[in-house]
């Protein structure tokens, strides 16, 4: 059961309007109204009327109908503010030396909308996909288990790789410093021996 409401030419811009308009959206109603009734804001009270004008058509609705429709389990489904006409709505304010600034009367459109959730039909479509969600969920369960297997595979053989890697080029770096080392010990000797020669 939905329901709407709208409250046109609210004085006060939309830009203002808006900032009211955030807080009660996807709300219950009675908590709504709560909030409307004790925001410091010009464009709350508008905003209750509006508000209890759409729970108002939704009550008649649902009596034509011949639906029942509990009000305090309606929720703000949506609600959204439109710019008003500043056409010939513009007034010059004096200012110093003798100037004169200009000012616009904003005003706005309120739109609230209201429903309410079956909550029957939510459980039974719910218990539903209960039953087909629960196979589908051990073998989505099952699959993830094992992408993370292969992944933690994948993950040791590559830090294994990187080992046996990095063992590779150790065991290359130790050679390379021990042909340094004999080269060094080898010059070395070639010189002593070289000094001596001469010396005798």
């Amino acid at each position: 059961m939905e329901a709407r409401a709208s409250a046109k030419y609210l004085r006060g811009s939309a830009q203002k309007a808006r900032l009211v308009v955030d807080m009660i959206r996807g709300k219950r109603v009675g908590e709504a109204l709560a909030i409307l009734r004790f925001t410091n804001k010009r464009a709350a009270e508008a905003i209750e009327k509006c508000l209890r004008s759409a729970i108002a058509n939704a009550t008649e609705t649902a009596e034509r109908e011949n639906v029942a429709v509990d009000p305090d389990e309606l929720v703000v489904r949506t609600c959204f503010v439109d710019m008003g006409p500043t056409k010939h709505r513009r007034r010059v304010r004096p200012a110093p030396q003798g100037r004169a600034y200009r000012e616009q009367r904003h005003f706005c459109h309120v739109t609230v909308l209201v429903s309410s959730e079956d909550k029957e039909g939510v459980e039974k479509t719910t218990q539903g996909r209960g039953k087909k969600s629960a196979g589908k969920k051990g073998t989505t369960e099952k699959s993830a288990k094992a992408a993370e297997t292969k992944a933690s595979v994948a993950e040791t053989k590559g830090k294994a790789a990187a080992r046996k890697g990095g063992a590779k080029k150790a065991a290359a770096a130790e050679e390379t410093d021990r042909e340094k080392t004999t080269t060094k010990r080898a010059s070395k000797k070639k010189t002593t021996a070289s000094e001596e020669t001469t010396q005798e």
